[in-house]
């Protein structure tokens, strides 16, 4: 660094806190509050911008979810209280079509998606970046989990240092570019009590607020009921099927059913444990089988988003560890590059239940960088 180069700030900028603006993209909830508190607290510019994903009225009532009302009202309190603009931003039909949308086709179509990973990719870290940029912001900070390291060749995604509240497997898909304009203030903390430790020491009346346990737009969990409103009809009965053919009973619709489950499946007075194993929409049936039918090594994955130094092509294999679901922990892997976007993932260890829509998302196995990921497929 040259000598009369200024120092650069916690955010890793070039200038003082004083004369760098940043965008808090604030869900009202403890995390992203105590970003824009701590922030301000340093003496930053900081904008809080929240998003209205869905009807405000019919989600007043509705805790326990990110981004309904309630939430609005208290992202807006806490830049009351630390003094600092608050804009709220209607984005219902951005997120309708990016998001809602494809989550109700996944399920019809037999996968089972995860929303917030799209929700990030379309909404939060491509919208609202880029509405950050017209505000002549210098950055855009979350209340994620997850760190951002300065590397060799540039910015990297990490872990962050709690493993319980780590985040990386809903922000895989974050890309270079977005990773250089964006922060994370709290991955390097070592708990979520720090978090609210820092909430009760900025006064934020948010300090002792629950976590959002639920996806936003299913606010009690059923998703069903959320497709059946978004396609009626979409729930038609039809037969539960052994994978050796026996007609087992009838179900509801092939929504109500996900990929392992065995709980809730309407077939008693059978010996054997049985699990679901597929899901043939086109013939309206759910096909149950032992355990071991959910066992798999080989995953194609597809629309991948690669954060490695050199090309995701430049090797045949790449040995690294992955996460196929966000509650399981990462697997050792073999990794081979169809084509840029493309791969076939090998297991060295089987897993089970692995699903179409579910992310695979790539780490270092020896330390706490994240190398992209992709989206499970059926494959050809």
């Amino acid at each position: 660094m040259p000598l009369d180069a200024p120092k650069p700030n916690s955010l890793g900028l070039p200038k003082p806190p004083s004369e760098t603006r940043v965008v808090v993209a604030m869900s009202g909830g403890v995390d992203s509050s105590v970003v824009a508190a701590m922030l301000k607290d340093e003496g930053y510019d900081v904008v809080g911008v929240t998003l209205q994903l869905y009807d405000h009225g019919a989600a007043l009532a509705k805790k326990g979810a990110c981004c309904a009302g309630i939430d609005i009202h208290d992202a807006r309190r806490v830049a009351a209280e630390m003094g600092f603009p608050h804009y709220v931003l209607d984005y219902e039909n951005i997120f309708r079509e990016s998001v809602i949308e494809e989550f109700a086709d996944s399920y019809l179509g037999g996968a089972t998606p995860v929303p917030c990973i799209r929700c990030n990719e379309r909404v939060k870290f491509k919208d609202l970046l880029e509405t950050a940029r017209d505000l002549n912001a210098d950055c855009m900070a979350t209340g994620h989990y997850i760190q951002r390291k300065t590397g060799a060749a540039g910015p990297e995604l990490h872990s962050a240092a709690d493993s319980n509240r780590d985040q990386s497997y809903f922000l895989f898909s974050t890309t270079p570019e977005q990773l250089d304009f964006l922060r994370f203030p709290l991955g390097h903390l070592p708990s979520k009590d720090a978090t609210r430790a820092l909430a009760a020491k900025y006064g934020l009346a948010v300090a002792d607020k629950p976590d959002s346990q639920d996806i936003c737009f299913v606010p009690d969990g059923n998703y069903a009921a959320v497709i059946e409103k978004l396609r009626p009809g979409a729930a038609e009965p039809g037969e539960i099927v052994h994978a050796d053919g026996r007609v087992l009973g009838t179900h509801r619709g092939v929504i109500h059913y996900t990929i392992g489950q065995r709980r809730g499946l309407g077939i008693g007075g059978l010996t054997e444990p049985l699990y679901v194993v597929k899901l043939d929409v086109d013939a309206k049936r759910v096909v149950v089988g032992p355990k071991e039918m959910l066992s798999t090594r080989t995953i194609p994955v597809r629309e991948i988003n690669w954060l490695g130094d050199e090309p995701f092509t430049s090797r045949k294999e790449w040995n690294l560890s992955v996460k196929v679901r966000s509650t399981r922990p990462p697997r050792e892997a073999v990794i081979r590059p169809t084509s840029a976007t493309e791969a076939e993932v090998d297991l060295l260890t089987p897993e089970e239940g692995v699903s179409p829509g579910q992310a695979c998302v790539f780490y270092d196995p020896e330390g706490t960088r994240i190398y992209g990921g992709g989206w499970i497929w059926r494959g050809r």
